[in-house]
Order: C-alpha cells, then structure tokens, then sequence
C-alpha cells in the first residue's frame, strides 16, 4: 500500500480531515492524496502559497516571519500548516516552502533547501530537507517526505 492510501485510510478511521499548504510543491502534494478514490471523505483541500502575499493573506503567516526568516524558514512552514488548518477548516496539514530549482539558491538557502511542516490540531513538526539540483526529483522528495511527517504524527 503506499503512503497516501496508508494516510487516507487513517485519516478515515479517525474521522479526521486533512489539508495542504504548498509552495514549492505546487500542489503536488494534493494530487497524490486526491487520486485516491474515496479522498472526499478526508480531503478539504489545498492552498497553493507561492507568493508571499497569499501566505500572509490567505494562510495567516505574520509579515514580521516573511521579513525576518523569508518564506523558506521554519517559522513560515510551520505557520503555514497551522494556517491551512485554520483556513480550510481541517483537523490536520502538510505544508512546503523551498528552493526546488533549478536557480533561485543563495549560499545560506541552495537549491534544494526545503522546510516541511505536519500539524495535527495545535501540534506542529517541522524539518529542513537539503534535496538535490533537479526540481522535478526535488518536488517529488519535498511531497513524499511531508507525507512520512504526517503519517507519523497521525500515529502518535
């Protein structure tokens, strides 16, 4: 079984609704929850954050964060998720900000740099990932590590 069918059926049996914030992911994340069949049981939906703006507008995350840390930061990710809990009225999130490539790296950010956040009601994880240079590998990686985050924050 993979991830998201393991994650559906969690989130099914649980009586839980889950949600994504996504950035560098573009909503990639959402695709693959969403081609479960049976998804609407346990799916709201997903922002798909990419500006600043709509994560300050749309998903709550303070101007102060984006200006201090920049929205690769784990103040941001982590606001994001609890953002997209709020704003889609679910009980859980997955939410991804990162440099997926080719450019747009600096020294302190390379390409490849990702911050990941899960929360689960007011409970948030978050992790910074140093993927590769290729933005297809580095999406697909953001998307199944985010998943692994919230499967083991479902499991406790």
């Amino acid at each position: 079984m993979n991830i998201e069918n393991e994650i559906g059926e969690m989130l099914r049996s649980r009586h839980l609704l889950m949600g994504t914030a996504e950035s560098c992911t573009g909503g990639y994340i959402a695709h693959l929850i969403t081609r479960v069949a049976g998804s609407s049981e346990y799916f709201s939906g997903g922002v798909v954050s990419y500006s600043n703006e709509v994560k300050h507008h749309v998903l709550g995350v303070s101007a102060e964060s984006l200006a201090r840390y920049g929205a690769v930061s784990r103040p941001v990710v982590e606001q994001m998720a609890l953002g997209a809990i709020h704003t889609l009225g679910c009980d859980c999130a997955v939410a991804t900000s990162g440099i997926a490539g080719p450019g747009g790296g600096t020294p302190e950010k390379p390409v490849g740099t990702v911050w990941i956040a899960a929360a689960l009601k007011e409970k948030v994880v978050s992790e910074c990932h140093h993927f590769g240079t290729e933005r297809e590998e580095n999406i697909r990686l953001a998307a199944g590590t985010a998943l692994e985050m919230l499967k083991k924050l479902l499991q406790g």
